[in-house]
C-alpha cells in the first residue's frame, strides 16, 4: 500500500472546519445564537475595561488585573467565533493553511494569559487575606505591571513554539477539523509525517497553561481558606470571602468544564464532546464573566452606575 499522499505545508492550503452542526437548517439559528454571545462577549468586557479606566476608586491591583482578564477574555473569543460566523454566513467550511496557524496561536496564547490571570487574580486575594499590612508592598504598580508582563511571556513562548513547530509538519490530503476552530490536536491527527515533538509541546503547554495555574490557584485558596476561618466573627468571615467569590465562580466555572473533558478516559472523548465543551470555555464563560464580576461586587455596581448616569438602563445591573 502506498503512503498518503500529503499537501505542500509551506503553499497555499486549506483546512476544513466541519463547525458545530453539518445540517444546513440549523446553521441560520446557529449564527444567529453565536452571534448573539459574540456581541454580549464584546462589549460586556470592554464595558469591565471602560468603568475600570474611568472610576479612580478602582485603580487597584485587583481592577487592574480583572481589565487584563477582560481585554484578554475578548480576544481570546474574537480569535475563533467571527471565522465561524463568516464560514456560517458564507456557507463555506475553508480557512487557510495560515490563518489556521494564525488562529491556533491566538487560542493558544489568549487562553493561556487567561489561566495565567486567573492564578495571579488569586494571589491578590491571597495577599489582601492572609497578608493585608503587606499588600501596598507586594503588589504595588511596578509589580503589578511586572506580573503582567511574565504571563504576557510565559504564555507567548509556548503557543509561538507550537505554532512554528507546527510549520514543520506535512499534513495529507484528508484535512477536515471535526471542530468550529484549529484544535491542536485535530490538527495533529490529520499529520503525515512525525508529530512526537509538537505531541511533547502539547503535554508542555498543558503543564504551563493549565497544571501550574491550576495549583497556584489551590494554594492560595488554601491559605485564604485557613486565614478566614480563623476570623472570629461570622461577619468577618463573611466579608472576607465575599471578595473572592466572583474570582472563584469563574475559576470553578473554567476548570470545571475543562475537566469534564479531558479527564475522563480517552475513551469516553468524542469531536462532538469536545466542540461543546469548547463553546464553553471558549465563548460561554467569557460572556459571564462581566455578569458575575459586576452583579457580585457592589464597587462595581456603583462605577457603572456613576458612568451611566445614576445606574439608569445598566443591562449588568
Amino acid at each position: 500500500m502506498g503512503k498518503p499522499s500529503r499537501v505542500n505545508h509551506s503553499g497555499a492550503s486549506d483546512f476544513l472546519l466541519l463547525g458545530l452542526s453539518e445540517q444546513p437548517g440549523e446553521q441560520p439559528l446557529l449564527f444567529g445564537i453565536f452571534l448573539g454571545m459574540y456581541l454580549v462577549t464584546v462589549v460586556g468586557n470592554l464595558l469591565i475595561i471602560l468603568v475600570i479606566s474611568s472610576d479612580a476608586h478602582l485603580h487597584t491591583p485587583m481592577y487592574f488585573f480583572l481589565a487584563s482578564l477582560s481585554l484578554t477574555d475578548a480576544c481570546f473569543t474574537s480569535a475563533s467565533v467571527p471565522k465561524m460566523l463568516a464560514n456560517i454566513h458564507s456557507h463555506s467550511q475553508t480557512i487557510s493553511y495560515s490563518g489556521c496557524l494564525t488562529q491556533l496561536y491566538s487560542l493558544l496564547m489568549f487562553g493561556g494569559l487567561d489561566n495565567c490571570l486567573l492564578a495571579v487574580m488569586a494571589y491578590d486575594r491571597y495577599v489582601a487575606i492572609c497578608q493585608p499590612l503587606h499588600y501596598s508592598t507586594a503588589m504595588s504598580p511596578q509589580l503589578c505591571a511586572l506580573m503582567l508582563c511574565a504571563c504576557l511571556v510565559l504564555t507567548n513562548c509556548p503557543a509561538l513554539t507550537h505554532t512554528l513547530l507546527l510549520t514543520r509538519v506535512a499534513f495529507c490530503d484528508h484535512t477536515a477539523i471535526p471542530h468550529f476552530y484549529c484544535d491542536p490536536s485535530a490538527l495533529l491527527k490529520l499529520a503525515c509525517s512525525d508529530t512526537h515533538i509538537n505531541e511533547l509541546m502539547i503535554i508542555t503547554m498543558g503543564l504551563v497553561f493549565l497544571a501550574i495555574p491550576l495549583m497556584l490557584i489551590v494554594f492560595s485558596y488554601v491559605r485564604i481558606s485557613w486565614a478566614v476561618l480563623g476570623i472570629p466573627s461570622p461577619g468577618g468571615r463573611w466579608r472576607a470571602f465575599s471578595t473572592c467569590g466572583s474570582h472563584l465562580t469563574v475559576v470553578l466555572l473554567f476548570y470545571g468544564s475543562l475537566m469534564g473533558v479531558y479527564l475522563p478516559p480517552p475513551s469516553t472523548h468524542s469531536a462532538e464532546r469536545e466542540s461543546r465543551a469548547a463553546v464553553l470555555y471558549m465563548i460561554v464563560i467569557p460572556m459571564l464573566n462581566p455578569f458575575i464580576y459586576s452583579l457580585r461586587n457592589r464597587d462595581m455596581k456603583e462605577a457603572l452606575g456613576k458612568l451611566f448616569g445614576g445606574g439608569k438602563a445598566v443591562f449588568l445591573l
